[in-house]
């Protein structure tokens, strides 16, 4: 991770997206934390060739004035304790790196200024999971979002009994019923 940007990891994501694109005409996309970011990424890039959005606690902007020494400390610190596993339930454990690259990290702030720069283009309906308790994204990236998309546009759903790796804690069979349902309200197939 240490050899990458969030380049590289949008990269990763659009690949996915063409890949799949070859084997169905609609595609949702789904997103955990900085993945609700690449997600967000995507379909303003994409446009209607994405049909809805599934964010489980979207990390859009900064929660910690750490993001700003990122890039001089990234020369001084090779990396910080890992953030991963911020799950409630008892004995569930995220597969997550130990430790995070700082060089990887600092570029986090470029994708979440490019992605806030063109959140009004994204015209999707978009599903946001918000836990209650997060302790790796705080409440600034819901307020970003909430500015920036319509509320008819934008719907939150309360995970009260989850933190930030929801979709492995108490609330996941809640986020995978609610999805499943948010796709076929909005599937096109839904709609004939």
């Amino acid at each position: 991770m240490a050899h990458t940007r969030w380049e590289d990891w949008f990269a990763e994501v659009d690949r996915a997206y063409e890949q799949l694109r070859g084997h169905t005409d609609e595609i949702f996309l789904m997103g955990l934390s900085m993945g609700g970011c690449l997600a967000l990424r995507m379909a303003e890039l994409r446009g209607d060739g994405v049909a809805g959005l599934v964010l489980v606690n979207p990390s859009v902007t900064a929660d910690t004035k750490l993001f700003l020494l990122a890039p001089v400390l990234k020369f001084v610190v090779p990396s910080l304790k890992g953030i991963g596993s911020d799950i409630k339930k008892e004995g569930v454990h995220e597969l997550s790196y130990d430790r995070v690259p700082v060089r990887a990290a600092a570029t986090l702030p470029q994708l979440w200024k490019v992605t806030q720069r063109q959140l009004g283009e994204v015209t999707q309906p978009v599903l946001v999971y918000l836990s209650t308790v997060d302790h790796v994204v705080g409440p600034n990236s819901m307020k970003v979002l909430r500015a920036a998309l319509p509320a008819a546009q934008l719907t939150v759903r309360e995970c009260a009994d989850s933190y930030h790796v929801a979709t492995l804690d108490n609330d996941a069979a809640q986020i995978f019923a609610g999805s499943l349902d948010f796709v076929r309200a909005h599937s096109r197939a839904s709609k004939e």
